[in-house]
């Protein structure tokens, strides 16, 4: 995945010391690589999402159709509010060590303080916060380097990709049957008498 500065100079911090709000910087083999500032950008924002997915009542949840590529399966149903509380949930513990899944349960997942995290976690403040930025830059870049599909850039988790590539283009093929075939056209019944 290349990251482009069209896409981290809008997340990255103005007054960052590493990038200098470019929101890039070299990386150790040359290539350049998304600052630490963007990828706990990209964290915030997808737990922002998530926080606002949790605390909806459950009755303003919406089923959605989605459009698939290809023959066999054109569609989905699907609710997508729980399946991205789903998604950032087990991503965050396949990719989380066991100490870093705790913290991101007690204080992300349950909203504990820093001082309840470090009294059952039995660390002090430093590392407590050292280690909340260490999880909030390891998942930016999972979330937003997830392959299929990735939980960031929102609107493409929730919408789909925004541009529609050929291969998805309604176009009537020689075997496709129309929606309406025409010998079943609706008859001009209502048809006043002159």
């Amino acid at each position: 995945m290349d990251w482009t500065r069209s896409e981290t100079l809008v997340l990255a911090m103005h007054n960052c010391a590493q990038c200098r709000g470019s929101g890039l910087r070299l990386g150790k083999k040359g290539a350049f690589t998304p600052c630490n500032c963007v990828l706990r950008a990209i964290f915030r924002i997808c737990y922002d999402r998530f926080v606002g997915c949790i605390e909806q009542e459950r009755y303003v949840s919406r089923v959605s159709l989605e459009a698939h590529q290809g023959r066999s399966r054109p569609s989905t149903w699907g609710r997508k509010d729980e399946e991205y509380i789903a998604d950032f949930c087990l991503v965050s513990r396949r990719n989380l060590t066991e100490f870093e899944h705790n913290l991101f349960r007690y204080h992300f997942l349950l909203g504990a303080d820093w001082k309840l995290c470090a009294r059952k976690l039995g660390i002090d403040r430093g590392t407590f916060f050292h280690a909340v930025y260490r999880i909030e830059q390891k998942l930016g870049r999972v979330f937003r380097e997830l392959q299929p599909y990735a939980l960031f850039p929102l609107d493409e988790y929730f919408h789909g990709p925004s541009r529609i590539g050929p291969g998805r283009a309604s176009t009537l093929r020689g075997n496709d049957v129309p929606v309406r075939p025409a010998h079943l056209e609706v008859p001009q019944i209502l048809a006043i008498p002159a």
